[in-house]
């Protein structure tokens, strides 16, 4: 019993450790490209805005009844101050 535990808890470890160096490298890639002097540097911004373009696009359509409504109590909370 203690060897299978013993045994899943290499195993846990192994795949953490493998997880953390796969991280490190794909973000240390990431930094070079767009730390990089040459024209890189300009297309890892690019890519960069795009992918928030995209992702806040997709946030809008899918949440906009509710950033209408949050907006409209707001709006509604200020005017009422203000009278």
């Amino acid at each position: 019993m203690k060897s299978k535990e013993n045994a899943n808890s290499i195993t846990k470890e192994r795949r953490a450790k493998t997880m953390k160096k796969n991280i490190t490298g794909t973000l240390l890639k990431t930094r070079n490209v767009l730390v990089n002097k040459s024209g890189d540097q300009m297309t890892g911004w690019l890519i960069v805005v795009l992918v928030v373009v995209v992702v806040g696009a997709v946030f809008m359509t899918l949440y906009q009844g509710s950033i209408t409504s949050i907006w409209n109590s707001i709006v509604t909370k200020i005017t009422g101050l203000l009278s």
